[in-house]
């Protein structure tokens, strides 16, 4: 089964007087590139938050953003003023910079940014929140390895339908294969012919002229691209972790691919080869998604 790089996650946990809302999302990468954006108050566990997504997500470029709501329930809680006006100074001086909009709903925006809400409440991290914050991070990973799953699925029948238009294509080579050795041999010697005051010996001729056309053959090369047809298929259905494999495989079957053009001589064999260029880029492009 195949597995993207690409995926989102959320989650939500609420506790008395906070809700805690974790988004991560990935997208393709050699390795794993993790950056995070917790509030303060959660740096001590943010080690093993990491471990825990390196250990169920692996490879990938992963964003992993933790907003916290204070819920108000006495008049302990103040807004943070001199903060929020801060953020406000620093968005409109963006917005200028970057020639974008201000937002439309100063409040949404405002509220959700790190420490703008001021409370009486201890500002050291319990237990249970320590508890509620692991488990949010972990559901949100699930949700986005779910995510990966469902794309990864797709990315299978993609492939499988580039794979078996390659093979269609493959198939189609062998009826141009007679003539081509035959309009090879007639364009050799009616070359020949026109040296009309060289003579030359005719046994010789057609050992050079096999010794040739042998080397136009192209059944090997047909033989190994029907080869690493059927294993990029087998490795599909292998374990997770394929992504790397896949590449290289598709890299081997480029290699026939452009030797069977380069060997071909005949025009309609030529478009067969772009046809199958064409789906091995398609695949090449998608294998960059797959861990």
């Amino acid at each position: 089964m195949l597995l993207s790089m690409t995926g989102f996650g959320k989650s939500v946990v609420e506790i008395p007087n906070k809700k805690i809302t974790v988004e991560i999302k990935s997208l393709n990468s050699k390795q794993l590139d993790l950056s995070v954006r917790i509030p303060a108050v959660y740096r001590e566990k943010e080690l093993e938050m990491r471990n825990l997504i390196a250990r169920k997500l692996e490879r990938g470029k992963v964003d992993m953003t933790i907003y916290v709501e204070t819920i108000v329930n006495d008049t302990s809680a103040t807004l943070n003023i001199p903060l929020l006006s801060q953020y406000k100074q620093q968005i409109e001086t963006m917005s200028k910079e970057l020639s974008i909009p201000l937002p439309e709903d100063w409040y949404c925006v405002l509220l959700r940014m790190p420490e703008v809400m001021k409370t009486d409440a201890t500002s050291a991290l319990s237990e249970d929140e320590s508890i509620a914050l692991l488990k949010a991070v972990d559901e949100a990973v699930d949700g986005l390895m779910q995510f990966r799953r469902e794309e990864g699925k797709k990315l299978e029948e993609f492939f499988s339908l580039r794979i078996e238009n390659i093979r269609t294509r493959l198939s189609e080579v062998p009826q141009y294969e007679g003539e081509r050795i035959a309009k090879i041999r007639a364009r050799i010697e009616d070359g020949l012919t026109k040296l009309k005051e060289i003579d030359f010996d005719k046994g010789r001729l057609e050992q050079e002229m096999i010794f040739y056309i042998e080397k136009l053959d192209i059944n090997e090369e047909k033989q190994r691209l029907t080869q690493h047809l059927n294993y990029f298929i087998e490795t599909m259905n292998d374990s997770h972790g394929q992504g790397k494999k896949l590449g290289f495989i598709s890299q081997e079957m480029g290699r026939e691919i452009n030797t069977l053009g380069s060997k071909s001589n005949h025009a309609e064999m030529q478009k067969l080869v772009v046809k199958m260029k064409d789906e091995l880029e398609q695949i090449k492009e998608q294998v960059l998604n797959v861990m």
